[in-house]
């Protein structure tokens, strides 16, 4: 067992490595991205929330067709990935970055990497449900795919990707000032309220 926690754990940090050297052009950005992220100063959230609201609203009022949408997102991203490495140095001065900067890029590859493993890990699960309860698997997955559709129906799309995109930049910051545990913990509490009662009346 210690074996191949071992190695996984190596297999963790080759991993984490080999993101590191890939996003070292863009670790200046990555880190104050970050800060944005984690709601380091109280405003953080309006940057985030802000300019998001700005674009959405330009899409909405613009109405561009889905190929000229895809196209100029391709644009920017391959004109990110070509200008992000040359200019960042310049803007922030990597040769200033401290042990605890490197050590929190360190990290978010870390975290980057575990988050990948999770999404390959529960796509497998579904594929292996599929293969051992095949109609349990069709039964959760039509499911799922009736109730998206038919939220899909009732809300605008633009506007669920609008709350979608808001909701995950803020969730970052959300989790770490841990008010995604306080309202959890709130509903866990009031459901166990309630089925408590449930028992009394049953009694």
């Amino acid at each position: 067992m210690a074996e191949g926690d071992n190695k996984s754990a190596n297999l963790l940090a080759q991993e984490t490595s080999q993101l590191e050297e890939q996003l070292q052009g863009w670790g200046e950005v990555i880190l104050a991205g970050d800060q944005f992220l984690r709601w380091e100063k109280q405003w953080y959230p309006a940057v985030l929330v802000g300019p998001t609201s700005i674009l959405f609203m330009l899409i909405y009022f613009l109405d561009p067709s889905v190929l000229t949408g895809l196209s100029f997102t391709v644009m920017i991203l391959c004109l990110s990935d070509y200008l992000v490495p040359t200019l960042a140095p310049r803007v922030f001065g990597s040769n200033k970055w401290t042990t605890e900067q490197q050590q929190r890029f360190h990290e978010i590859c870390g975290n980057l990497v575990k988050t990948q493993r999770r999404v390959l890990g529960w796509w497998k699960r579904l594929f292996a449900l599929k293969e051992e309860k095949p109609k349990m698997y069709y039964l959760s997955v039509i499911s799922s795919l009736v109730a998206v559709a038919w939220i899909g129906q009732q809300v605008h799309n633009l506007f669920l990707t609008y709350l979608i995109v808001s909701f995950l930049l803020l969730l970052p910051g959300l989790n770490q000032h841990g008010i995604i545990t306080k309202y959890t913990g709130m509903v866990k509490r009031e459901v166990n309220k309630l089925l408590k009662q449930k028992e009394k009346k049953n009694e």
